[in-house]
C-alpha cells in the first residue's frame, strides 16, 4: 500500500478520538490498562482497533500539547502494528521525530497534519517489541520554528492494552 493511501486511510481514525462526546458513541472503549487504553471503531473500510496513550511528561512544561501515541490495527487493509504519534502540532519538515527506550532509538520517516508514522513494518515491530518490555518511551519532535518537545509515555498497561487491541480486531 502506498504511504500517501495509508495516511488517507489513517487520518480520520485518529481525529475520531479527539472529537467531543456527543460523537464518541463511534469509538468504542475497549478496557483502560493503567497508563493505556485500548479502543475499536467501525468505519465504512471496516473494523479498526488501536491502543493509545498521552504523555505523562512534557517539556517544556509550559506548553500544554494534546499529544498522543497510537498503534493500530486494519483488517480490511491488512495493516496491523502500525505506530503512530501526535504532539499537539504540526512537524517540522527539517528535524527528524525520534522514539527513545533505554538504549533503542526509532526513526518516524512520514510526517503529515501533525501526525508522524514509521514506514517500515519491521521497524515498528521492533519498537513494539521494546515498549512490550521498557517502562517509559520518549517521543522528540520540532514545531514549525524549530523548537523541541519532548514527550515521557508511561508503558505502564501497555502490553494489555496491545493485546486487548490485537485481539479485538483479529
Amino acid at each position: 500500500m502506498s504511504i500517501i493511501k495509508k495516511i488517507i486511510i489513517i487520518l480520520p481514525i485518529f481525529f475520531l478520538s479527539f472529537l467531543t462526546q456527543s460523537s464518541a458513541d463511534e469509538i468504542k472503549k475497549i478496557g483502560k490498562f493503567k497508563d493505556w487504553e485500548a479502543m475499536v471503531v467501525t468505519e465504512a473500510t471496516g473494523k479498526v482497533c488501536f491502543a493509545q496513550s498521552s504523555p505523562i511528561l512534557q517539556a517544556p512544561k509550559s506548553n500544554k500539547r494534546d499529544a498522543k501515541l497510537f498503534i493500530a490495527f486494519r483488517p480490511a487493509e491488512k495493516i496491523s502494528n502500525e505506530v503512530s504519534v501526535t504532539a499537539g502540532y504540526e512537524f517540522n519538515k527539517n528535524n527528524s521525530i525520534t522514539a527513545a527506550s533505554g538504549k533503542n532509538k526509532f526513526k518516524f520517516d512520514i510526517k503529515e497534519q501533525g501526525f508522524a508514522w514509521i514506514a517500515d513494518t519491521k521497524i515498528e515491530y521492533r519498537m513494539i517489541k521494546r515498549m512490550k518490555k521498557g517502562s517509559r518511551i520518549m517521543i522528540t519532535g520540532y514545531n514549525q520554528k524549530g523548537s523541541q518537545t519532548i514527550d515521557h509515555y508511561s508503558l505502564l498497561g501497555f502490553t494489555k492494552a496491545y493485546n486487548a487491541t490485537k485481539k479485538a480486531c483479529s
